[in-house]
């Protein structure tokens, strides 16, 4: 989890692929308004993420139901709120927090193409994020193979690692 920018999506990727395990962007589960909202610069509301965190909750529960079934989702979960909806505090359920500095994230969002969340929206996204007391906390800007490293050793049920 972590604001737009902070790299969840390029991490998450590595991670899952490491770990040989699904992975789901959160992004792609937001509604076609929602995506013209946020491409306006107009930041979404609890109303406008209701729905969208119905639809992660649900394919999180679907996958639960089967237990073979692992996933790494890369969701922005600003608020605590929007975690405990999602299931955080369930005992199979691990948080990763990546925290990156504002100017960091105003680099990255300006220098992507393509994507609806642009610079605009970066002041919405830290003025509604709750950084989180659990989970393991990461410095957002360093390479993504230390990032996955301190996630495998963090996810107590695997193995650790030292090198990707």
């Amino acid at each position: 989890m972590g604001a737009a920018g902070s790299g969840k999506t390029t991490f998450g990727r590595v991670l899952a692929r490491n770990l040989s395990v699904d992975f789901l962007d959160a992004d792609d589960f937001h509604s076609p308004s929602a995506k013209e909202k946020m491409s306006r610069g107009e930041p979404l509301d609890d109303q406008d993420r209701a729905p969208w965190l119905a639809r992660l909750r649900a394919e999180l529960d679907e996958r639960k139901r089967n237990a073979t079934s692992r996933v790494i989702l890369a969701c922005s979960a600003l608020k605590e709120c929007y975690r405990e909806q999602l299931g955080v505090d369930d005992v199979d359920v691990r948080l990763v927090y990546l925290s990156v500095p504002k100017a960091e994230l105003r680099r990255r969002l300006a220098a992507r193409s393509g994507h609806y969340a642009g610079p605009a929206l970066l002041e919405s996204q830290l003025a509604t994020l709750e950084v989180p007391e659990s989970g393991l906390h990461l410095d957002g800007t360093r390479p993504v193979s230390w990032l996955v490293v301190r996630a495998r050793e963090f996810l107590s049920e695997l193995p650790r690692i030292e090198q990707v």
